[in-house]
């Protein structure tokens, strides 16, 4: 007797995992697939196509009024419902887009941005500086592992960043000593881990199975490990994972309300002050382009505009 067939959300999920996404990936487009489908009154996607897709897109720009990277989030997600579940071609997709507003990200001076970092407490502290120190994205930050940090060369290996991309930056002077002592803390976090039968960490891709014990060594632990420990949603093991954006998020808020700042910051400000202060500094673009992982030098131009001079370093008027 066969087994009934799969549900369709559980088929996204292999779907997913075989192309090795993220988690958060995953859970994002089941979710945008869910909505889809009870937008249009729990049709099945099969007897649905371009007509429905715009008309859903249309609703979350007009009625929803979500931003342009919300509705790029949902289109991202149903088409890879039709071309990898489905297995049907969707192109020309024609439907009322949100628009994408132009800004400016917010910089932090250098002397807010150690103020701020000063007024964060243990753990999050260290995160928070290699935010700025080293223009890393949060997540990039937590899901370092031991072996991405190479104190001899002085240098980060940023591994399957946005985008799947890998890259490397630097590791800052000042921060080495204190990260070297919070390393010593956690392996012996991970040896009594081992001792009670625990010590697993989820792997990238398919290395589980590569290499069944290595899921325990210690080169593969997270560099900022949770308080607890949690069964994986995929694999079902008890394991201990990486801190939370939600705690860093935190911190970082209720850092900037203590030193008062009028700036409306978080946790990506630092990586834009990273790429602003190293632009200051004389920096070529394309160095810092690099440094951040940008696959276009446009997106890494912004920054001339938040220091307000371009490339040709324009002064007011009223200063000359």
């Amino acid at each position: 007797m066969q087994p009934p067939p799969k549900k369709l959300l559980d088929q996204v999920r292999d779907a997913i995992r075989l192309k090795h996404y993220a988690y958060r990936t995953e859970e994002t487009y089941v979710q945008w697939i869910r909505r889809y489908i009870l937008f249009h009154n729990k049709r099945h996607p099969k007897e649905m196509g371009k007509a429905e897709i715009e008309a859903f897109l249309t609703y979350l720009a007009v009625e929803g009024q979500v931003s342009a990277s919300t509705q790029n989030q949902a289109l991202s997600a149903l088409l890879f419902l039709y071309r990898e579940v489905l297995k049907l071609e969707m192109s020309g997709i024609d439907a009322v887009r949100a628009k994408r507003p132009q800004y400016v990200p917010t910089v932090l001076t250098k002397q807010e941005a150690i103020a701020v970092i000063q007024q964060c407490d243990g753990i999050y502290q260290l995160v928070v500086k290699l935010l700025y120190g080293s223009g890393l994205r949060l997540i990039e930050g937590l899901r370092l592992r031991v072996k991405d940090v190479d104190f001899a060369q002085q240098q980060i290996v940023v591994r399957d960043g946005k985008g799947s991309k890998s890259r490397v930056t630097m590791l800052p002077s000042s921060v080495a000593a204190e990260l070297r002592d919070h390393l010593v803390g956690v392996q012996r976090q991970h040896q009594r881990d081992l001792s009670r039968g625990f010590g697993t960490v989820n792997l990238p891709f398919a290395l589980e199975r590569k290499y069944p014990n290595a899921n325990r060594e210690w080169i593969w632990q997270y560099v900022f490990p949770s308080s607890s420990m949690t069964k994986d949603p995929r694999s079902g093991l008890v394991c201990r994972h990486h801190l939370h954006e939600s705690g860093v998020q935190k911190a970082v808020k209720q850092a900037a309300r203590a030193v008062k700042l009028t700036k409306r910051i978080g946790c990506h400000t630092f990586r834009h002050s990273f790429a602003t202060h190293l632009l200051e500094s004389g920096y070529d673009i394309r160095t810092i382009q690099e440094l951040l992982g940008h696959k276009d030098v446009k997106t890494t131009m912004i920054y001339t505009h938040v220091l307000n001079r371009g490339g040709k370093s324009v002064r007011s008027p009223l200063d000359l």
